[in-house]
């Protein structure tokens, strides 16, 4: 038998997929969708669907007016009505059933759930019209049976409990005294009851003493007003003890007088149904791999604890923790451990925030923690330290000790925030301070952290511009052969043409674009321009000199170093001695593995590797042999000092005679005086680079330099 489902909605978007969905029940159901109420009222006067489909908010009326005119129709009555509504207020739904809605969805609809609840309505309108069209059978029947009176009321009951008991639904019938008239086999079976013996019983026999005393209080309802209960939903145990959720209506039983003689009372299982949303809101409100509430979940109880808070001028503190170095443990360890790593981590969350509040994560190493009960900022930064401490200790993954250390970010409401929005933007502020500061802090949200964010926002708009407008350019700092005081090779430094400033350093923008991987594009500019002036200075006659670049940890982690400089030297036409390759020490702190493999490679191609900054960070010269690296650089702050500090001499010396023995070329920074350049050439040191040699210069001015006869200056 073909279904027929109205769509009433005055958005045509709404319209076309709510009739999508509806087709998608099943091949035989017909849909008819309406923008205009009204329009649908005329239809609905002259055709009697299966089922209605409503949005709540329309231009000529809301859905209670729609719902009570269709319930003026007598034919529309008991006909189920859906209310699709984005409004969670309890108000708008009463207003609903007051006007006799049968059921609600909750916008945006659920596919699932609209084409399951659908389903269930259609199959309970189907069986109140197998019932009613049965029964008409029936009384057709006994107009023309010539058996007397009693014998075709009889016979008439027996066929009509025949057809009740084949329903698959609870269905029953109650006098105005709440004693059973009868019940089908499906309820008693699923009850565990005998048929017999719950005729002529109170209610309370079929639905227990509280469900049974509210049914008869909704059955006193009906015979009060002789109107039907829409469907609602309500829980009892079968017989088995086991709970289920049923949908229910009421409905008026009358005799061909129009006297109401019982309340017929029908009861659909949606227990699957309820299952499957728990188990969708569930997936839909908490993390997959952790189990912890996920993002949606927290801003609801943010949203919650914020209108409390207002009530009771409570203070609500949220924490965002980042996990210090968690790449390397997925890099190193496998994602497996990764996962392991990320579920202790929120074990110790949990235990650590126990009551007071709520752990939950965010995506990737990102966690939370909403704080309840804070009197004061003291309390906030307890509960972030001891969260800073928990997760400090020794992890144990696959029998491997693995430690790591949290950056946390505070914001607090009322203090720094109004709304979840803001108060979960104040604490990301907060929590990339304490990333920029080094990690393994925690921060306030303070006000200037807006601003400063804001400031970034606008430089990196500026760097992009720079990027398209070439507004970059190199300069060279020459670096001198001690031996001998001739220029051997240049140094490529970044500069930035800003428009309405000038010439500014890298120490001004460098940082922020290593945060925005903006030195990726800037990087491979800076190899490729380097690349093109050494050839020209080739042509231009200037003797073999070498250029160095330096390259960032995030070039080796983000693209393929020894593909990118096969490609550039392929490009430009440079030898590849003549290319020199500066790495700091925080290179060798990424996949140690992978760099030395990028390492060797540069090192077949011809191109020499240095380590800029050496002694300042976790130098040591045991790992350096087991590199594939060419020169060492001194770092300046040895070199400052080196004439009147004798322990900075010692370290020098030692640097030196190590490097040598190693085959290193040994490289001074800084070198600002001639005393300086003095004691660098007694010590063995075998190249120089700094002011006193000459400083960062524009490619013209360097090859100008280059040029003149300087020998006698520094070796004099």
């Amino acid at each position: 038998m073909m279904s027929n489902i109205i769509i009433v909605d005055d958005q045509a978007t709404n319209r076309n997929l709510f009739s999508r969905l509806a087709k998608s029940i099943s091949s035989d159901i017909s849909v008819n969708a309406f923008a205009d109420p009204l329009e649908a009222l005329s239809w609905l006067s002259e055709n009697t669907p299966d089922l209605i489909i409503s949005d709540y908010k329309m231009p000529q009326m809301d859905g209670a007016e729609l719902i009570r005119r269709i319930r003026e129709l007598p034919a529309l009555i008991d006909l189920p009505v859906v209310i699709v509504t984005v409004y969670e207020d309890r108000e708008f739904r009463l207003q609903a059933l007051e006007a006799g809605a049968t059921d609600f969805l909750q916008s945006p609809v659920d596919h699932h759930e609209f084409a399951t609840r659908a389903r269930n309505l259609l199959k309970m309108r189907h069986q109140q019209l197998l019932l009613a069209s049965r029964a008409d059978g029936l009384e057709r029947d006994l107009k023309h049976s010539e058996r007397s009176r009693e014998e075709a009321l009889r016979d008439s009951s027996e066929r009509l409990a025949q057809v009740i008991d084949t329903v698959p639904a609870m269905i029953s019938a109650a006098d105005r005294d709440g004693k059973i008239l009868f019940t089908n086999a499906y309820q008693t079976r699923l009850l565990g009851l005998d048929p017999a013996k719950v005729v002529g019983q109170d209610a309370t026999v079929l639905f227990g003493k509280v469900q049974g005393a509210r049914s008869k209080s909704l059955d006193r309802v009906v015979w009060d007003t002789g109107r039907p209960i829409s469907s609602f939903e309500e829980e009892f145990s079968d017989g088995r003890s086991e709970k289920r959720t049923v949908l229910t209506t009421k409905s008026p039983l009358r005799t061909s007088a129009d006297a109401i003689t019982a309340v017929l009372t029908t009861s659909i299982d949606i227990s699957e149904r309820k299952r499957a949303e728990a188990h969708l809101h569930h997936i839909t409100h908490h993390d997959a791999l952790t189990g912890l509430p996920n993002r949606i979940m927290l801003q609801e109880r943010l949203s919650a604890e914020i209108v409390r808070s207002r009530r009771g001028s409570r203070i609500v503190a949220l924490h965002l923790i980042d996990l210090d170095g968690f790449k390397p443990i997925n890099d190193v360890l496998g994602h497996t451990a990764g996962d392991r790593f990320l579920i202790e981590t929120a074990k110790r969350l949990t235990r650590v925030v126990g009551k007071s509040g709520t752990a939950a994560r965010l995506g990737g190493d990102e966690f939370a923690v909403l704080q309840t009960g804070v009197t004061d900022e003291g309390a906030a930064s307890d509960l972030a330290a001891r969260i800073a401490e928990a997760l400090s200790q020794p992890y144990e993954l696959f029998g491997k000790p693995i430690t790591t250390t949290a950056s946390i970010g505070t914001s607090l409401h009322p203090h720094n925030a109004g709304n979840v929005e803001d108060l979960l933007r104040s604490a990301n502020l907060a929590m990339h301070q304490a990333k920029s500061e080094g990690g393994n802090l925690h921060r306030f949200y303070v006000a200037d952290m807006t601003m400063r964010a804001r400031e970034a926002a606008e430089l990196d708009t500026e760097l992009r511009q720079a990027i398209a407008e070439e507004q970059f350019t190199l300069y060279y700092q020459p670096r001198m052969d001690l031996a001998t005081g001739l220029i051997i090779g240049a140094e490529a430094l970044l500069r930035w043409h800003r428009p309405g400033i000038g010439i500014v350093a890298p120490a001004m923008f460098l940082p922020r674009v290593e945060e925005n991987g903006l030195i990726l594009p800037i990087g491979e500019w800076v190899l490729k321009e380097a690349c093109r002036r050494a050839v020209e200075w080739q042509h231009q006659g200037l003797p073999g000199i070498r250029v160095s670049v330096n390259l960032s940890a995030l070039q080796f982690r983000k693209q393929d170093v020894s593909l990118l400089v096969t490609e550039i030297l392929a490009e430009t036409g440079l030898d590849a001695t003549l290319l020199e390759l500066e790495i700091t020490e925080s290179v060798m702190l990424e996949d140690t593995d992978a760099v030395v493999r990028d390492l060797h490679r540069l090192r077949e191609l011809g191109v020499s590797i240095s380590i800029d900054d050496f002694g300042v960070g976790y130098s040591s010269l045991q790992y350096v042999k087991h590199l594939p690296v060419d020169r060492i650089k001194v770092d300046r702050c040895f070199i400052r000092n080196i004439t009147t500090d004798p322990n900075d001499a010692a370290i020098l010396r030692a640097i030196v005679n190590l490097g040598h023995s190693l085959d290193l070329t040994i490289v001074g920074e800084g070198v600002e005086t001639a005393e300086q350049l003095a004691h660098l050439r007694i010590e063995g040191c075998d190249e120089g680079q700094g002011y006193h040699l000459g400083k960062p210069m524009p490619v013209e001015e360097f090859i100008a330099f280059v040029k003149a006869d300087r020998k006698h200056v520094y070796l004099a």
